[in-house]
């Protein structure tokens, strides 16, 4: 028998921890490691609309410019932050250079705490800076090398966020369809996932955001991988 097919995974796993392992924390990688595997749970369909962007990254990165990445959805509570997080991971896992990632909504509310307890539990290191606020200010750090990421509910359009030269992904239908026109914006394109909210205070509400964070996890993982 042929042991290299049986070993294929195992050393597909080995070679993408130590490629990339010192760039982001250690709890972090094997969890990395494991959605590596799973590409091919990505629709076709959705794997071209990724590859748009992937295209616009890698031409930037050759070009030695940045590539800003906008993730827009109507409250920026969940997936908007999800997207960002995930994708900045992502760029530091496979050394994509000049990513900048950002999230904003069409509301201010607030980055929503089961999020912030999804991440912990995915292991990204979040702290809540200023915690007597409505809408709080996390710095989510997901690398010992990179300055953690400042996450909190804002508008898309805030100044916190790029004005122009960006690639707005859109994270939500409503959000698409309230926006068909981004200004500043090089590249719109619709990712659209299903809000994780339609579980709160049921039963599957912490299964329904494990399976929300990976599955945006697996989709920001397989761009970067295509940037490079």
């Amino acid at each position: 028998m042929h042991l290299r097919p049986l070993l294929a995974p195992l050393l597909a796993t080995v070679v993408s921890l130590s490629a990339k392992d010192s760039d982001v924390l250690p709890p972090l990688r094997p969890v990395i490691a494991q959605i590596t595997q799973e590409f091919d749970q990505i629709p076709a369909e959705r794997q071209r609309v990724l590859k748009r962007v992937a295209d616009h990254i890698r031409s930037k990165a050759q070009a030695g410019n940045t590539s800003q990445l906008l993730f827009i959805c109507t409250h920026n509570s969940r997936r908007s932050h999800l997207g960002q997080i995930w994708a900045q991971t992502a760029a530091a896992y496979y050394d994509v250079p000049g990513v900048k990632t950002y999230s904003g909504g069409t509301e201010v509310t607030a980055c929503n705490a089961r999020i912030v307890a999804t991440l912990q539990r995915a292991g990204f290191e979040i702290t809540n800076t200023t915690p007597t606020m409505g809408n709080p200010i996390y710095l989510v750090r997901y690398g010992a090398k990179n300055e953690p990421l400042r996450v909190f509910s804002k508008e898309y359009s805030s100044e916190e966020n790029p004005t122009s030269e960006f690639v707005a992904l859109m994270t939500c239908d409503s959000a698409d369809k309230a926006c068909p026109l981004v200004l500043g914006s090089v590249l719109r394109v619709a990712v659209s996932y299903v809000d994780p909210k339609i579980s709160d205070g049921t039963d599957a509400e912490t299964r329904t955001y494990e399976e929300r964070s990976r599955q945006i996890a697996r989709e920001m993982l397989f761009l970067m991988k295509e940037s490079r």
